[in-house]
């Protein structure tokens, strides 16, 4: 039984969740000067349990659909392993998706009560909902290549939006941070395809596919770049003061060191640190609307 709990927990991919658990909050105290009251607190949470079960059920529907792929480039995955059968995954994800609707549907009701704007939550997860089921079922925009990448990039980025939406917070800060997310992440898309460009021959079109590889990583390369100048902005620009750059030095330094790696081909390293670089960017956002 234990062993079956923790194949389930693997399906929703608890590391990408942790980014999700960080980024609610982050949004909201954007535009309420890092200061939650304990009902906006309430708030918050309620909607980090929405968006983990949403992320949860988009994670575990790509693995149901992805189950041939991964049998070659991820076999220790529960389905290729067989911990988790297609059907108990499918039920899981129907479970997930219905807490995740119920959490969303809750918090706009409470915003509408409270007299705050309601509408920015609903739209903004109805437009993520929409990009996740269009990314899997139909038309399949992960088999579309960059059109898949650029999709599953803004629903990343669109939980920093849907954080700020959760207390009616919405600035163009939150816009600039969620710009960081999104470069950041589809740079990560793309060196993900490169690494499993040979599994999905024939599966799906991929960006290296049509370029190259070596010209994908420099594409990559370039997202990152505007990744980070997305992250400079709020420091130069406001409302942030430029000398608290320096708690961005951590994530700065792991993005403009990625260049070697990638000219190189170390995909997997890059990938990781990629996503080490967004948790250390966000922390860094963290730090400096608390300090």
């Amino acid at each position: 039984m234990a062993v079956d709990v923790r194949a389930f927990i693997e399906l929703m991919r608890p590391k990408n969740m942790i980014l999700a658990s960080i980024t609610i909050p982050l949004g909201a105290l954007f535009g309420l000067n890092a200061s939650l009251s304990p009902e906006q607190t309430t708030a918050v949470a309620i909607q980090i349990f929405a968006v983990v079960t949403f992320m949860g059920a988009g994670n575990a529907m790509n693995d149901i659909q992805d189950a041939l792929i991964d049998a070659q480039a991820h076999p220790n995955r529960p389905i290729p392993s067989q911990r988790v059968t297609a059907e108990a995954a499918q039920t899981f994800v129907i479970g997930l998706w219905t807490l995740s609707l119920s959490a969303m549907a809750y918090g706009a009701y409470e915003l509408a009560q409270n007299g705050a704007t309601w509408w920015p939550l609903v739209v903004i997860y109805l437009t993520a909902a929409t990009m996740m089921l269009t990314y899997d079922l139909g038309p399949k925009t992960k088999t579309k290549g960059l059109l898949g990448n650029v999709s599953i990039s803004l629903m990343v980025a669109a939980v920093i939006l849907y954080g700020a939406a959760t207390v009616d917070s919405l600035s163009w800060l939150v816009f600039s941070v969620a710009g960081v997310v999104f470069f950041t992440n589809l740079a990560r898309e793309m060196v993900k395809d490169c690494q499993d460009m040979l599994a999905d021959e024939g599966l799906r079109t991929t960006l290296p596919m049509k370029i190259g590889l070596e010209n994908t990583r420099m594409v990559a390369y370039v997202l990152i770049i505007a990744g980070l100048v997305c992250l400079y902005i709020p420091y130069w620009r406001g409302p942030f003061v430029f000398g608290q750059l320096v708690l961005q030095t951590p994530a700065i330094l792991l993005l403009i060191s990625l260049n070697g790696p990638l000219y190189k081909g170390e995909d997997v390293q890059v990938s990781a640190r990629i996503r080490a670089s967004m948790l250390l960017g966000l922390l860094g956002f963290i730090l400096t609307i608390c300090l």
